[in-house]
């Protein structure tokens, strides 16, 4: 139960004075929908307001607070023009006061000719004449000046001005309660952090204040690596079954050559891992291409030799098939049965696989989510493998584990490659496996970056490949608005490249149906297709080898670590490759250093920290989508800084203030429900 405390914390939006139907809108566009978004929608930036009473040229630039009198109004015939309001400081300098639409009416009404008025806004140099457009603040004498020398602005969405925003933050920052320290107290000296109530007043009140900030950044990692640390404690303390093979499967496999040193480090500590009666969960990164497959295959293979059943979860039903056609391939002539289950599988098939699954004649299952739906039962399920972990929250997870009478061993890959802060914040639960050499034969990849103007070149450079019996992705810009808008953007495109190159384009997206999608990619991957024009469904696991070149139109637009997972769809046979990044005209410096550095390196845990510095967490994991707790208060930088020591405090916490239960403890598990990681408190009761 949430602690009676913070319920007017967690009280809707709405409780709040003034807010209705109409401001409810804007604010969910902006997931605030209770008064503790609110409290953790912290001021992006601010504005300094610097009082003068005479203007000068140097404060173009800056916002100014001065008195002015207005002298004369100044319209012009066209409705294009701005109405400008003439007026003078108390020296006699001038200012210009500009309005834009056609009602001037409004300004008039604000300044009566020869009355003083306090304005504040930007001043700007126009010519020889300074100007403030659209002032911030218009007040007449009389009324009381109240303007904060330093003044928070927000992150806002159409519909809602700064000022009601600051207004909403500051009923949210009233109803902040005093909560009991959960910092351990040498470590709170040390940095001279304010409580967290002050923290909280002082990070709304003024932006800049770098060490409120920091102390809430540092509550809300410390919450996080406390909770990982109590699942982490909880799943120890479980029972599985440990799963020891003899090697006599394994030793069948034809594998077409030797496993790296990555690969053969980190299959002897999935072995050792298996072998324990604590349920295994690691988590195993890899690049694009450095065999996660065959680490898969050999765990799988594993623990069907200690007589139990594994089961290969993939995000799509894309990916699911080829794992199967991979996985059927290599143990052709093998005593072992592999099956399929997607949702696409229905009526006489399904059923034989659920036979096979309920009697145990089926060894390997691989599948899309619905291997853990209901009516799935398996005689002895010991292993899961979990295919690229971004695409599923830790919910999904556990009703996978839920599916074995004794908790499964957990193996979860992922080809995006994490930073160090970001595989401890968000997998501190977790023993991390790392492939970090790639197998004999994958070739570098060139990437070139070019100006989408010079698109006709890229077409004809396009024919030039296809003629020499190579093959090529074309992959369409990411449109932020809508799914329907990047389907038309490949629909587009691939209508001009078949008026040029006829039957040999193919397309998919997202929208298409799931049979329909693999008719096209099977007739790519046999060579039916020379070009297949994508969206960014390609983006995790086909496997073509001989598709040697890769377009990515509006490249700029793409996150780092996406560009470079599309990137690995090519280089995967023995041909040389080339990426091809199409930008448009105008860069923003984000996009420049991303493309920059896509050009530079290959390395994806490089690609990965440096995306980290670009980006936000979240949108790195995908955890904005799968519905995991992201980080709110603390950014990448802050993340990197704090997260060892966070991670210190919560096990000292843990191993010698005694848990939960003691004093310091009881006020950590307040800040666990404030940060919302209170599923950790429910596994220590229920574990």
């Amino acid at each position: 139960m949430r602690p009676d405390i913070l319920n007017p914390l967690f009280a809707e939006v709405e409780a709040l004075k003034g807010v209705g139907p109409a401001l409810m809108k804007p604010l969910r566009k902006l997931g605030l929908e209770r008064v503790v978004d609110l409290l953790f929608h912290l001021p992006a930036t601010w504005i300094d307001r610097k009082a003068v009473e005479v203007l000068a040229e140097e404060d173009a630039g800056r916002v100014v607070t001065v008195v002015v009198t207005p002298v004369e109004y100044r319209a012009s015939g066209s409705a294009r023009a701005p109405f400008r309001v003439q007026a003078v400081d108390k020296a006699g300098n001038a200012l210009s006061l500009v309005y834009f639409g056609r009602n001037s009416g409004w300004a008039r009404k604000l300044f009566p000719l020869n009355e003083p008025r306090t304005v504040s806004g930007k001043i700007e140099l126009y010519g020889q004449q300074l100007q403030m457009i659209h002032p911030d603040h218009v007040i007449a004498p009389g009324e009381a000046v109240d303007l904060p020398a330093r003044e928070p602005v927000y992150r806002l969405s159409e519909g809602l001005a700064n000022r009601r925003m600051g207004q909403l933050a500051e009923q949210a920052v009233a109803r902040a309660p005093d909560l009991a320290e959960w910092i351990e107290p040498s470590l709170l000296a040390r940095h001279q952090w304010p409580n967290w109530r002050d923290a909280i007043t002082r990070a709304h009140a003024d932006p800049a204040d770098k060490v409120a900030r920091e102390r809430l950044a540092y509550d809300e990692v410390f919450a996080n690596q406390l909770a990982l640390m109590l699942v982490r404690a909880s799943s120890r303390r479980r029972r599985g079954q440990p799963l020891l093979g003899d090697g006599r499967l394994r030793d069948m496999l034809r594998l077409p050559y030797a496993p790296t040193g990555a690969q053969r480090r980190t299959i002897a500590e999935i072995e050792g891992d298996l072998q324990q009666a604590t349920p295994m969960v690691r988590l195993l990164q890899g690049d694009v291409g450095a065999g996660k497959t065959l680490v898969a295959l050999m765990t799988l293979l594993t623990a069907v030799e200690a007589g139990a059943q594994g089961a290969l979860l993939a995000p799509t039903e894309i990916l699911a098939r080829q794992h199967y056609e991979t996985l059927s391939r290599q143990l052709a002539g093998m005593p072992v049965n592999v099956a399929i289950l997607t949702g696409r599988e229905k009526g006489r098939a399904r059923e034989s696989v659920l036979m096979g699954l309920a009697d145990g004649s089926i060894h390997i299952l691989i599948g899309t989510h619905a291997i853990f739906q209901q009516g799935v039962t398996y005689k002895r399920l010991g292993l899961a493998v979990i295919d690229e972990q971004h695409r599923f929250g830790v919910a999904q997870r556990m009703m996978l584990t839920a599916k074995a009478e004794l908790p499964p061993h957990l193996l979860v890959m992922t080809a995006t490659p994490i930073p160090r802060t970001l595989t401890l914040s968000h997998y501190g639960e977790m023993d991390v496996s790392r492939l970090d050499e790639m197998p004999p034969g994958r070739q570098p990849i060139e990437t070139r970056v070019m100006n989408d103007e010079r698109l006709d070149e890229v077409v004809d450079a396009l024919g030039r490949h296809m003629a020499g019996g190579g093959q090529a992705y074309w992959v369409c810009p990411l449109v932020e608005e809508s799914e329907l808008s990047d389907q038309a953007a490949a629909e587009d495109r691939a209508a001009t490249l078949k008026a040029r190159f006829g039957d040999k384009v193919g397309l998919v997206h997202g929208r298409m149906k799931g049979p329909e999608k693999d008719a096209v990619m099977a007739a790519f991957q046999r060579g039916d297709h020379a070009v297949l024009v994508a969206t960014t469904v390609i983006e995790v696991g086909v496997d073509v080898p001989n598709a040697t070149l890769m377009i990515i139109e509006g490249a700029d637009r793409f996150g780092l670590a996406q560009l470079h997972q599309l990137r690995g769809r090519v280089g995967r046979g023995e041909g040389r490759s080339v990426c091809l990044l199409l930008r448009g005209r105008a860069l923003s410096e984000t996009a420049r250093a991303r493309l920059a550095l896509m050009r530079e390196t290959n390395d994806g845990f490089r690609i990965a920290e440096e995306d980290l510095k670009l980006r936000g967490a979240g949108e790195i994991l995908g955890t904005r989508q799968s519905g995991d707790a992201e980080l709110r208060l603390a950014d990448a930088e802050q993340l990197a800084a704090l997260i060892d020591t966070a991670t210190d405090d919560a096990r000292l916490l843990v191993d010698r203030d005694g848990g939960l239960e003691a004093e310091r403890g009881q006020a950590a598990r307040t800040a666990l429900y404030l940060f919302e990681r209170d599923a950790a408190v429910g596994l220590l009761r229920s574990g």
